[in-house]
């Protein structure tokens, strides 16, 4: 019997279809990948399975990106499995050929993206074309199961979607081209000097990174105004009340911004409307109006990402996560990846019920105003919260029928705050009693304004109430007669300064994403991109965390701050004349044309033809400009030539002496490169280097092979070239033995003893040395041979670290180490191996995957763990990569291979503590409750708060960052997940 195999886009979609199409087609069986009965079978993607790539002939990996090989334009795109979902795809794909699957139908989110995801996995399971199925769409816009079975009684043809389909992909493939060629010849551009300096751009990326560009550029441009403002106290029968000054005859000024009604320029003219109406009588009209405040809409995920930035300090990134596991683990919110701000009509009894559920929930802060709700019938069929052309593919964020338990603190968090979203939207709107006074004294008018909160309405679900009059924040004015003359009491001149525009937050570089429209001049484009914006609700996130993660900008509390790289990256563009690549209004012609792609009066190959020839433009510009000559805002520097006291000036490239008279007829040559080794220079970063002639370590530098290192960089004088110039140093001075030349360590502190001899530690260039491993006044023949480097694998090792060391025999654990083979960070301790007579790196225990075999004696722990693991450290492994001697030097500078050392029994362990009922400590309560609990039932709730939180290190997986509580826990910042198990086990009896 022929089948029809349903693919949903999600995991949770598809068991929404299968309870809809039981009643109507018969019970379901539920198998590992998917539900069937004798008509269907329904399974789900998860997201994007497959992903597009340039073939292998025309593909040009990282070490061959040069103008030579670009722009990289393939006659057609191959497919990969997105790695982290394919043993899902495989089960898809194995269903989709089954031979009694005779038909297909695209199930996936009602949108461009559903329509790609599902036609990349038809294609994929076709090796390369359609599978040769028929193909049918459904289209749902409610999850209803009614609206589902209507879905499937009105399923689209293949035919109907063609034009969809064909904007999915080809939006897909111009995002990959302009993304892979931008991003190549930027690199290749800034990378002619050697070194591998990583320039990425992007359709959305390089546009929202210009936004926070300019704000920046606003913010230096800024030149702060003196303005004052004339505030005065009047004096009536009824008691007294403040006013300011304002010019009722004043206009917007389009040229200044910064002028306003209440603001005089001068400190004479504000002295003198003091001096004018102090002590003077003043006539008082006045007019009171009721004013309503209706609540804001329901979330999407572009607004709830800015409230809980703005209420919680959460990340984009972190409010997603937490959202995403409401939704996926919880089941207590809908989809949270949407752009929809309404419901769909037919939504109205789910809506009831879910009021229901939350006045029946165990939330006392919350329940009485959904019962509330529920008996004064607020749920009404309004389209400002039911309205089918205002939902896309997904509807508005709300709670479901749900109930939730056991959030994390974060969680719950979240969870109120949507919830408390969805009540206000269906409760009366805040009623307000506005009064405006007018105060005119000689011919000056004051403003005074009060405002009284008469009917909370939906305000009280977030604790307001209303005004009573002598509350102190009631703003409440004391009443004045009908023609009651009042006394200018006091008056007084406030000098105030202008400021310059805030930087963006995450919350308000997220509404600009979301509003990019609105900044595109033309009338068609901003049409276009009135509902789009940069990105979607499901990317801003990462938008912002990738330019975060390539050091274009970094946080600062919750400014996000653009870097030096960010600023040459628009200066390129700008000097390049491929600014397109920064302007929103790429999105905006883009999503012109692909809407007409999508009602067919636009061909696919026409898209696609223009694209390769705008990356043509972008790769042939950046191929034939000379970086000398690419003009920009440059800087000053405030700090003169070493060489001759000129002026320094940047250039694109460089920064350079521009002479003493600043126009280069007396420069004196000097000059040193801007991005040193593919790492930009901050502009406080130079001024310290010019002044100081050295600074470090940094890190972020790159060899010509790509390889990571950290580095110091000083001036330094070539008697040869007359000159100061610039060199990396990473300590390798000679030895000293070698020379025959005194040390002297006098003035220093040492750091300890010294493990091998016990004589003192002490700095020497980028070491740290015994005093008798190097010839001194006191002993000029060295005796001992003990040297460590003070930085080891990129990772800095800070005099109190060594000191540590020496003390105890290790450092704290430390977690910038970068893998030479591997290139990936990793975080090990630095400890003393006196069996070796060197030091180790020691890294912590790790859970093993496998028992202990029987008759294996002593060489694994009986509770499963491993010893501590060791790894030689070498003599020369504080080195870093010389920027000039690539792979051979970078793998040299790295120090030996680890060399293992003796395995140490581990210690007997105290037994674990198992079963249920057992009580967590106070400080253990504060995570995961009070009540008894089992153990394995308590390191599941650990792992909820540690993702629901965010505080898996970024670059290590395995280590956990302590919050505020979790410190209680752990006893120290940061712990491995290895160590959980242990843990636990103290904090229960």
């Amino acid at each position: 019997m022929s089948k029809t195999l349903i693919i949903a886009e999600k995991p949770s979609v598809a068991q929404d279809i299968v309870r809809a199409l039981t009643p109507v087609a018969g019970k379901f069986d539920k198998h590992d990948e998917h539900f069937e009965n004798d008509r269907y079978v329904v399974t789900s993607a998860v997201g994007h399975l497959v992903e597009i790539q340039a073939p292998e002939e025309f593909d040009v990996k990282r070490g061959k990106w040069s103008f030579a090989h670009l722009p990289v334009i393939p006659p057609y795109f191959d497919l990969k499995p997105v790695d982290k979902t394919k043993g899902r795809l495989n089960a898809v794909v194995k269903l989709a050929k089954r031979k009694d699957v005779t038909e297909l139908v695209n199930a996936c989110d009602a949108g461009r993206e559903g329509e790609l995801i599902f036609r990349l996995i038809e294609q994929f399971a076709g090796g390369g074309n359609p599978l040769g199925k028929p193909v049918r769409r459904l289209w749902l816009q409610s999850m209803t199961p009614q609206a589902i079975r209507d879905g499937f009684e009105q399923l689209r043809t293949d035919r109907q979607m063609e034009g969809l389909a064909s904007a999915a992909r080809s939006r897909s493939e111009a995002d990959w081209l302009v993304g892979i060629n931008g991003t190549r010849a930027m690199t290749a551009f800034n990378s002619r000097d050697g070194g591998f300096f990583l320039t990425t751009v992007g359709r959305v990326q390089t546009p929202t990174l210009a936004v926070v560009v300019e704000r920046e550029e606003q913010i230096r441009r800024f030149v702060s105004r003196d303005y004052w403002e004339i505030h005065a106290s009047f004096l009536a029968e009824a008691g007294e009340y403040p006013g300011k000054w304002f010019d009722p005859k004043w206009k917007k000024n389009p040229d200044d911004a910064e002028q306003k009604a209440d603001r005089v320029w001068t400190l004479q003219e504000a002295q003198a409307i003091a001096d004018a109406v102090r002590g003077k009588a003043a006539t008082v009209t006045e007019e009171s109006k009721p004013t309503t405040q209706a609540s804001p809409l329901l979330f999407d995920l572009t607004s709830l990402q800015r409230e809980a930035n703005g209420r919680f300090g959460y990340s984009a990134k972190t409010t997603l996560a937490l959202a995403q596991s409401l939704y996926e683990r919880h089941k207590a919110l809908t989809y949270p990846r949407t752009d929809s701000r309404a419901l769909p009509e037919d939504y109205l009894g789910t809506v009831k019920q879910t009021m229901q559920m939350l006045a029946a929930s165990g939330m006392r802060h919350l329940a009485p105003f959904a019962q509330q709700a529920i008996d004064g019938n607020y749920v009404k069929p309004t389209r400002r919260v039911f309205d089918n052309s205002k939902v896309s593919d997904h509807f508005a964020i709300i709670p479901t029928l749900q109930a939730p338990s056991g959030l994390s603190d974060a969680e719950q968090k979240l969870y109120d705050l949507v919830v408390r979203r969805f009540l206000s939207i269906f409760f009366p709107s805040a009623e307000h009693l506005v009064t405006t006074r007018i105060n005119q004294v000689v011919g000056h008018h004051f403003k005074t304004e009060g405002k009284v909160l008469v009917k909370p309405g939906w305000l009280a679900i977030w604790g307001k109430e209303a005004d009573v009059e002598g509350d102190e924040n009631s703003k409440t004015l004391v009443p004045v007669k009908p023609g009651e003359m009042v006394r200018t009491e006091s008056v007084e001149a406030r000098g105030l300064k202008t400021r310059p525009p805030a930087r963006y937050s995450e919350a308000t570089l997220l509404g600009a994403m979301e509003g990019a429209g609105k900044l595109v001049e033309d009338d068609e484009l901003r049409e276009a991109m009135q509902d789009k914006g940069l990105g979607t609700p499901a990317t801003r996130a990462a938008i912002i965390e990738g330019l975060i993660n390539e050091r274009y900008m970094f946080r600062e509390g919750r400014e996000l701050i653009p870097t030096a790289k960010a600023f040459q990256l628009m200066t390129l563009l700008r000097g390049l004349g491929v600014e397109e690549l920064s302007r929103p209004e790429l999105t905006g012609e883009w999503e012109y044309k692909l809407a007409q792609m999508e009602r067919g009066q636009l061909s696919r190959d026409a898209f696609m033809q223009e694209i390769a020839e705008m990356t043509k433009h972008i790769v042939k510009k950046a191929k034939e400009y000379d970086r000398d000559t690419v003009p920009g805002d440059y800087a000053t520097l405030k700090t003169p030539c070493p060489n001759c006291g000129g002026v320094v000036k940047e250039n694109y490239r460089r920064y350079s002496c521009v002479g003493r008279k600043g126009d280069g007829s007396d420069a004196c040559g000097f000059s040193f490169t801007k991005i040193p080794a593919g790492r930009a220079f901050e502009l406080h970063e130079v001024e310290q280097f010019l002044r100081d002639k050295r600074i470090g370590p940094l890190e972020g530098f790159r060899s010509k092979a790509g390889w990571p290192f950290t580095a110091e960089i000083a001036l330094k004088y070539g008697e040869e070239e007359k000159n100061w110039k610039l060199e990396f140093d990473f300590g390798d001075e000679q030895d000293p033995s070698e020379t025959g030349e005194l040390v002297d360590f006098g003035a220093q502190q040492p750091l300890g003893p010294c493990p091998k001899c016990a004589a003192r530690v002490f700095e020497f260039g980028k070491n740290y040395v015994c005093e008798r491993s190097v010839p001194t006044p006191q002993q000029p023949t060295p005796s001992c041979d003990f040297k460590t480097g003070q930085i080891i694998l990129q990772q800095p090792v800070e005099r109190e670290q060594m000191q540590k060391l020496l003390a105890t025999g290790r450092t704290d654990l430390l977690d910038k180490f970068v893998s030479m083979r591997t290139r990936r960070p990793f975080k090990a301790r630095l400890a003393w191996d006196a069996e070796a007579g060197k030091v180790n790196f020691e890294f912590e225990p790790r859970e093993s995957k496998f028992p202990p075999r029987k008759g294996a004696g002593a060489a694994r722990p009986a509770t499963g763990k491993t010893a501590p693991r060791k790894a030689a450290v070498g003599r020369k492994a504080g080195a870093a990569i010389p920027a000039d001697k690539g792979t051979a030097a970078a793998k040299k500078a790295a120090g030996a291979k680890p060399v293992a050392a003796a395995k140490k029994a581990a210690a007997p362990k105290a037994p674990r503590k198992t079963g249920p009922g057992l009580t967590p400590s106070p400080q253990l309560a504060a995570v995961v409750g009070a009540e008894p609990v089992a153990r394995t039932e308590v390191i599941k709730k650990l792992w909820d708060y540690i993702k629901a939180n965010g505080l898996q290190d970024a670059a290590n997986k395995r280590a956990i960052n302590a919050d505020a509580k979790l410190a209680a826990v752990f006893g120290k910042p940061q712990v491995t997940m290895f160590e959980l198990a242990g843990i636990v086990g103290k904090h229960l009896s």
